[in-house]
Parts: C-alpha cells; sequence; structure tokens
C-alpha cells in the first residue's frame, strides 16, 4: 500500500518546524487565523518557511481571506498552497487560485452525509480537497478543535482530485482513520501537542509512523 503524507498544521516556533520535518512530515501548515492558539503572522511565517527544506510543502491556512491578507502572505513568505478554511464559495477559491497562481485547498466540515455532498461543488475549482469535522456550533475555531466525525461516512468515496482527512487525528486513532476511509493524506494541529500551540516532538514522529 501507498505511504500516506502527513500534514502538520498550525507550527509556530522554528524548533517546531524542525521536529515536523525530522517527523517525516510532508505539508508544514502554517496558521493566519487570529484567535487560534497557533496564530502567525506573515513576517513570522516568513521566518519560519525559510527553514523549511525542499519537497516539504508550505501551506497557509485562512478563513474567508480578502486579497489584502493574500497578498501581505504571498508577498512576505514563499508559500507552496492557500488552504481556505472558512465558507468561500466555489467562485472564490476559483478566483484565489486565479490571482496568486497557487494551489488551492478547500476545506470542507463534515458531519452528516449532506456535508460529505457539499465536496463535490469544489472539485472542479480546487486543486485539493480537506475533509474536516464541523466545528462545534459557536466554536471559536474553524478547525483544531480536535474532534473527530463518522469516518465511515467517506467509505467508498472517491474524488477525482486529491483529498486529505483531518478533524481530531492522533497517534492512537490515525491507523484506524486511514484504514477506515482509505485516505491517502492526512492533516493533525491539536493532536501532536502537549499543549494548544505547543506541538510534541514525539507525538509528530508517532503519529507519521502510526499514520503508515
Amino acid at each position: 500500500m501507498a505511504h500516506v503524507s502527513v500534514k502538520i498544521c498550525g507550527l509556530t516556533q522554528p524548533d517546531q518546524v524542525a521536529a515536523a520535518v525530522a517527523a517525516g512530515a510532508r505539508y508544514l501548515g502554517f496558521n493566519f487565523f487570529p484567535k487560534s492558539p497557533r496564530y502567525v503572522d506573515p513576517d513570522t511565517c516568513a521566518r519560519l518557511a525559510v527553514e523549511v527544506p525542499p519537497g516539504v510543502a508550505k501551506v497557509a491556512l485562512v478563513v474567508n481571506p480578502d486579497d489584502a491578507l493574500l497578498d501581505e502572505i504571498t508577498a512576505k513568505a514563499p508559500i507552496d498552497m492557500i488552504q481556505l478554511h472558512g465558507q468561500e464559495s466555489p467562485e472564490r477559491v476559483a478566483e484565489i487560485r486565479a490571482r496568486y497562481g497557487l494551489p488551492v485547498m478547500k476545506v470542507v466540515g463534515v458531519a452528516g452525509p449532506e456535508d460529505v455532498a457539499r465536496l463535490d461543488d469544489y472539485t472542479d475549482v480546487a486543486d485539493q480537497l480537506l475533509v474536516d469535522a464541523k466545528a462545534p456550533k459557536g466554536a471559536d475555531l474553524p478547525g483544531g478543535n480536535g474532534v473527530p466525525f463518522d469516518w465511515t461516512l467517506l467509505q467508498g468515496r472517491h474524488w477525482t482530485l486529491p483529498w486529505m482527512l483531518a478533524g481530531g487525528l492522533t497517534p492512537a486513532n490515525v491507523a484506524l482513520a486511514v484504514r477506515l476511509t482509505g485516505a491517502r493524506q492526512v492533516d493533525t494541529a491539536s493532536g501532536v501537542e502537549s499543549a494548544p500551540g505547543v506541538k510534541d516532538p514525539e507525538m509528530m514522529r508517532a503519529f507519521v509512523e502510526a499514520a503508515g
């Protein structure tokens, strides 16, 4: 079976970046959502991103971004991909992709079958999909809440573009999640932290190993 690629999201310090790379992560996520404990500004991201070796994708996580924010991020940091984690419409996704010439990953939160169907709205405009657990009602964060969803909702589902599984994944449950969904890419943030925003090198290594 092919290797499962891992994205570690919400890195804020140089030592976290180094540990994520050493663990074998193929994608590193930088979070530009101000309410998140994993928030970084464009200048901080620029400093962290230059430490990332070639072959590891640097992903900017943004929520309903305006062009001004994306202009600043892309001008300052050598980003490889934009992750849209808000309520961006298919039209907005296409617009961002065209304007910045970067691959776009669109996140869709899933709680039930009707949410899974929404993923099809983005297959013609995004480069990748990220299937996340839908944020609980009233949650401050659109993701990174450490809550999984019913993975059996994805059984037998196929999309025409690469997709990634997120939502409450930890070293303890990621192997089961991969088995149930057939995911070839997985994403974790809080699942490899010892405290909110504090990545644990051992947990990152264990997560990549368990993902397979």
